[in-house]
This record gives structure tokens, C-alpha cells and sequence, in this order.
């Protein structure tokens, strides 16, 4: 079996290099940091982002260049900079080093590491290697369209004019969310983006989850928890729920030791990709949800775990799919795709990501975006139109943040970017970018 994370991943199919949001931050910053992690799940193009930038490479998935490593890790420290160490994580020994040589030399860009973040007993490496998120590619790094609204206007509350035409329609989102935004299955054909979604599903647990220390005694068991999982996509189920669903007609179900095993550690991997839930500091809301919103790294990985195809999709088939939600499938895998582009966005222009409900579920939205105590507040609608219903708690939310919202906006499958007269924005997702 071929994985994506063993094809040229920071390209798509054509060969041509696919540049991404974090290429702006590493041009800002590589430069000034000694040491920089991307971090991210495997094949979402780690690897051939950081050759771009290095003179010197390591890498540690090579038996022959790891056992080197292995007796004498600080042999990094002599490397012609800058150094890519890949996949640092096969020899754990080598964050230190790295740490080590910073201490000694804190001059800007020497060290480009790519693979997970430490692991328990590993040194944290704060204030020296400093970690970079990478995500699968995001819709505006797609460049399936010309974008017209920049979201870094839309966080610093100018208030701009959003305008624009989008030409997606809901079929383009379904084949974007089923494509898949890993770079090595851009432009492949259906079955073999399917064949490759199994073959990264299987190596998850056959190969990941044991690398990183755990027991998978029952393949079949992690891959029903993540069935479960994927078909709580954009929700805020309960991990209890996700459990029962995975085991439907079982008497013996796995502890809650073991399922928050799975939890952490795939979210460790970075397979799952939650967004927490918003605690903002002043005290304009109280009676918050704590549980985070679920997401898998990549839309597509949850339609692939469920069986879904472009024709079930369209046709909102959910046979099969045992896990009661709010809204369609469909509507969960466009907002999924929805948060992996915005979260993109908001890295770059230094915004964290987390969504709002309250304890009642009275007042919800989907995405808040904050920076400095300043509040840029999204909604994602499955929907060509906006009607007064969908905005409503974007409205509730200014009244109550009052300045600390600095914007609001619907993000679409519509045709045309606009505001409303109540000031919101409504932007199809497509005409999204820095």
C-alpha cells in the first residue's frame, strides 16, 4: 500500500509546488527563530515546504542517516544551516540537541525540524524551537478561484466592502471536500483518492498509533471510534456518545481509559483536529460549553470513514450512519472545510480559532476568531442564500460584546459576496483568502 505521507506531498498531482499560508509566516519569521517546528499530520507537505528553505537535510525515516543520528544527535549542531531534520520524532533524542545548540547559538534561521510535537518526557522546547501549524491545504491554496475577500481585513475590523462572484456551486464544494486537501491527491481520480484515504486510515492504526506507545489489540475497534467520530463531524457531541456509537450491539465496550487513549493520541498525530470552545476573558457571557467542536484533519478522511460518495452527498443519503446530528451530513463536511480554510487564515494573521455554545443551546456560532481580545465572529451555511434566521446569533453576539466584536459573517455556497443592511457579511467560501 502507497500512503500520501510517501508521495511528494507538498505538490499536487501536476508536480507543481503548491504554496501555502505558512510559506508568508516562514518568510517572516524563519529568519528571526533559531528553530522552527511545522507540525502537522503526515502528508500535508512538512517535508518539501521546509527543502525549499535548507542547505542541509536529515532525514530520520532513513534507517541509514537515523542510526547515525541515533549515536551522536548533537552531530546536528555541525551541520551547514539551515538544517531540515525530517521526522524528528524517530529519534526523540534529537529535540534536545537541537535545544541545546540554541542555547549556545540563538542566531535566526538554523534548524527546520518537520514531524509531531514532544511527546510526554520529551523538553517542551519553549522559547527555542517554536512550532508552526500546517494543516491540509486550505480551499484559497487550492487556487480553484480567484479570491476577493481577505479575511486579514475582515480580523483587523475595517469593516471593508466584501464583493465578488464566486463561480463554485454546491457540486464543486462536494468534490473539494471528497478530494481532499493532502497535496499528493490533488488531480487524482475518485478511486484512487478512495484507495488512498483507506491506505492513510489503515496506516494510522497499524503504524502511528503503536509508534507512539499504544496497544492496538482490536484494529477493528479504533477504526469503528473513528467511524464514530467522523460521523460527528462540526458537532459538540459528548465523548460518551462517540463511544456508544462505535459500539452499537456490543455488550462490552472499551473504557474510558482507552477511548481517551484514542483521543489523545490522535490528536497528538494531529488526525483529529478539534476547535475548543471560547472563554473570553472579559465578563460579557457566562453559562458556556467547555467540549470542543469535532473535526478530523481533512473533511475527506471523514467521508471516506463513513462511505460517503459525491452521489450519497448530494442526495443527503445517510443509510448506514448510526450517529443522530443536528443538520446533514453534508452541512457538517462543508463546515469542516469551512474551519480548516478559516483556521488557516487566522493563523496567518496570529488569531486563535474556537467556536461558542451556550450550556442551553440557545445561542451558538460556529467560529469565533480572536486576537488581542478583539472578536471576528463566523457562521457556515450550507445555503446559496442568508435569510434573517441564520444571522440571528451573530446579531445576539455583537449586542453582547459590543466593540470587542470587531465583524461578523455568513460564509456560503453562494454566488456573490455582499453585506447586509445589518452589517453582516455573507461570503461565499470560495472568494475567502488572506
Amino acid at each position: 500500500m502507497v500512503y500520501p505521507d510517501r508521495m511528494p506531498p507538498a505538490r499536487n498531482f501536476s508536480g507543481t509546488y503548491l504554496r501555502r499560508s505558512v510559506d508568508t509566516e516562514l518568510d517572516d519569521l524563519f529568519s528571526q527563530l533559531p528553530a522552527v517546528l511545522l507540525d502537522g499530520p503526515k502528508g500535508v507537505g512538512k517535508t518539501a515546504t521546509a527543502l525549499r528553505r535548507v542547505r542541509t537535510v536529515r532525514r530520520l525515516d532513513v534507517p541509514s542517516e537515523r542510526t547515525v543520528i541515533q549515536a551522536d544527535p548533537d552531530l546536528v549542531a555541525l551541520d551547514k544551516p539551515p538544517v531540515l531534520i525530517d521526522e524528528w520524532q524517530r529519534v526523540p533524542d534529537v529535540w534536545d540537541a537541537v535545544r541545546r545548540s540554541v542555547d549556545e547559538d540563538s542566531s535566526g534561521g538554523r534548524f527546520l525540524l518537520t514531524g509531531s510535537a514532544p511527546t510526554e518526557g520529551t523538553h517542551s522546547g519553549a522559547g527555542r524551537i517554536v512550532r508552526l501549524r500546517m494543516r491540509p491545504l486550505a480551499l484559497h491554496e487550492r487556487k480553484i478561484c480567484r479570491t476577493t475577500v481577505s479575511f486579514a481585513e475582515l480580523m483587523d475590523g475595517a469593516q471593508p466592502t466584501v464583493r465578488g462572484r464566486s463561480p463554485l456551486v454546491l457540486t464543486d464544494y462536494v468534490d473539494e471536500i471528497l478530494a481532499s486537501g493532502f497535496p499528493g491527491l490533488r488531480g487524482v481520480s475518485s478511486r484512487a483518492a478512495a484507495f488512498q484515504l483507506d491506505g492513510y486510515l489503515d496506516n494510522i492504526v497499524d503504524r502511528e498509533l503503536p509508534e507512539a506507545g499504544f496497544t492496538v489489540r482490536r484494529p477493528a475497534t479504533v477504526q469503528a471510534w473513528l467511524r464514530a467520530y467522523a460521523a460527528v463531524t462540526s458537532s459538540t457531541a459528548s465523548w460518551e456518545k462517540i463511544r456508544d456509537a462505535s459500539t452499537s450491539g456490543q455488550d462490552q465496550k472499551p473504557g474510558r481509559p482507552t477511548t481517551d487513549a484514542y483521543t489523545e493520541l490522535l490528536t497528538a498525530l494531529r488526525i483529529l483536529d478539534p476547535i475548543e470552545a471560547w472563554l473570553p476573558t472579559n465578563n460579557h457571557l457566562s453559562r458556556l460549553t467547555l467540549g470542543p467542536k469535532h473535526h478530523l484533519a481533512d473533511p475527506a478522511l471523514a467521508a471516506r470513514l463513513l462511505g460517503r460518495t459525491r452521489a450519497h452527498l448530494l442526495a443527503g443519503d445517510e443509510d448506514g450512519i448510526s450517529v443522530p446530528r443536528d443538520g446533514t451530513l453534508l452541512g457538517g463536511l462543508f463546515e469542516s472545510l469551512a474551519a480548516l480554510s478559516i483556521r488557516t487564515l487566522a493563523q496567518t494573521a496570529g488569531a486563535k480559532t474556537h467556536h461558542l455554545r451556550t450550556r442551553g443551546g440557545e445561542h451558538e456560532v460556529d467560529l469565533i476568531l480572536e486576537r488581542n481580545g478583539a472578536a471576528l465572529a463566523i457562521e457556515v451555511k450550507l445555503s446559496a442564500t442568508v435569510n434573517d434566521r441564520d444571522v440571528r446569533h451573530l446579531l445576539w453576539l455583537r449586542d453582547t460584546l459590543g466593540a470587542d466584536m470587531v465583524d461578523a459573517a455568513v460564509v456560503t455556497t453562494g454566488p456573490e459576496a455582499y453585506r447586509r443592511s445589518d452589517g453582516i457579511a455573507v461570503i461565499p467560501l470560495g472568494l475567502l483568502g488572506p
